[in-house]
């Protein structure tokens, strides 16, 4: 069987890898001269399996007017004419409920359990170098009701094999002492032992490789897609700049791409663009750096340590998706990592970077089949495409193989991804890998 994947991101080579690994031929089709370096390229390098509490919830609303009228708030809303984010935030508030929040959190801690698990199997069978480390994830708190609202949410979380810790300000700091010039603007935190890091731009290039080496991958580079070709209810092409691709089913990975494509097939996907901004810091022995990977939950400021450089990543525009660095935003996000982490690493050295993630108004990806017999989805994973890139593309390829999936779909996928279920009877994931 040939399977086209469209979309040489993080989630798209990882879906070409689990393909090609059962023996089908694979072809990727990627905008860019090489994998990884769009969205995948610079994030935030957390692999926050149990942490994925969805951006839509109560505290949401909470902080929503603030956030409006602040320009240095870490949301910035920039209101246009465009029906698609209109409709996105609209969905957005129906989803801020503490019912279909809860629900979303379960579905997402089921994905990361199985995500973490398939990673773990990756690792294992071909030793790629990304720069991980099972680091440890500590979640800062400045506001005292957050913090308390977070407790609360760790005791919800364990009762799904979380496993988490709340620690006091004091503990913090103890616990990772480059923190310590904020010691006394903290309330706590919540401490996740289980979680890890790494680099996304590594990991996809790297897994490339081994995916066109061992397993046969084509990759077609420098090709954009223009469109997808259907007749009746099945995709026949994909057309590109060197011409029209031909296989048996086509898997959509194009992140904040795949709006626009599937549009043009009648096929509504609820995503929006929220970009982000990150700063590569580089570290020499004279720094303090982190060694846990930290959150910064009031600036929505992550901090990652990945080889000799730390990672520092934040803030969500809601603003067009051209690639431009708003200076502005990464002055204040140098700024604030400078007064949180003043000697963590080389500051007037960054390098800047800026990347849209392709974001649901639940925040749960979309996976699986469409209203096209052999066009399939693996797209929407807004700031977690890392975190669940391997589950995700474990459970589409499963499907593709007409193998049941360790983990039922139909949370994630695009009909019925809505339906109300009660959240207190989902299991624990199946993470017997086939």
């Amino acid at each position: 069987m040939h399977v086209c994947v469209l979309g040489g991101g993080v989630v798209g080579v990882t879906t070409a890898y689990f393909l090609a690994r059962e023996g089908h031929r694979v072809t990727v089709v990627e905008q860019h001269p090489e994998a990884g370096v769009e969205t995948s390229f610079a994030n935030g390098g957390q692999l926050s399996y149990s942490y994925v509490a969805p951006l839509a919830g109560p505290s949401a609303l909470h902080h929503l007017p603030a956030w409006l009228l602040s320009k240095t708030a870490p949301l910035l809303f920039r209101p246009r004419l465009s029906l698609a984010q209109w409709t996105w935030c609209m969905q957005f508030l129906r989803h801020c409920t503490t019912d279909r929040s809860r629900q979303t959190t379960v579905e997402m801690l089921l994905l990361g359990a199985y995500s973490k698990a398939v990673m773990n199997d990756v690792m294992l069978d071909e030793g790629i170098d990304f720069a991980h480390s099972k680091s440890g994830k500590l979640v800062v708190y400045r506001d005292p009701v957050e913090f308390e609202g977070a407790k609360r949410q760790m005791e919800f979380q364990a009762k799904f094999g979380a496993e988490q810790s709340a620690l006091d300000a004091k503990a913090c700091v103890l616990a990772e002492p480059a923190l310590y010039a904020v010691g006394d603007k903290l309330a706590g935190g919540i401490l996740t032992p289980s979680e890890d890091a790494g680099d996304c731009y590594l990991f996809t290039r790297e897994l490339g490789r081994v995916a066109k080496e061992k397993y046969g991958v084509d990759f077609l580079f420098n090709n954009r897609v223009h469109g997808l070709i259907r007749e009746g209810g099945k995709v026949v092409a994909v057309r590109t700049d060197s011409g029209d691709v031909n296989a048996d089913l086509y898997v959509l990975a194009l992140g904040n791409g795949s709006s626009e494509l599937a549009a043009d097939l009648g096929i509504r996907l609820p995503m929006y663009p929220l970009k982000g901004y990150s700063l590569t810091v580089p570290v020499e022995e004279a720094h303090q750096a982190p060694a846990l990977s930290v959150t910064d939950l009031h600036h929505k400021i992550v901090y990652a340590k990945l080889g000799q450089h730390l990672r520092i990543a934040g803030m969500v525009d809601m603003t067009p998706t051209d690639s431009h660095v708003d200076a502005a935003r990464i002055e204040l996000l140098r700024s604030q990592a400078a007064a949180t982490m003043p000697n963590a690493g080389d500051y007037s050295g960054a390098q800047v970077w800026t990347g849209a993630r392709p974001a649901t108004p639940d925040s749960k990806p979309l996976l699986g089949k469409t209203n096209l017999s052999n066009l399939h989805l693996n797209t929407g994973h807004g700031a977690l495409g890392f975190t669940l890139a391997c589950a995700s593309a474990k459970l589409v390829a499963d499907t593709l193989c007409g193998r049941s999936p360790a983990l039922d779909l139909a949370p994630y996928q695009l009909a019925g991804r809505n339906v109300r279920r009660d959240y207190r009877k989902l299991g624990s994931p199946n993470l017997a890998l086939n």
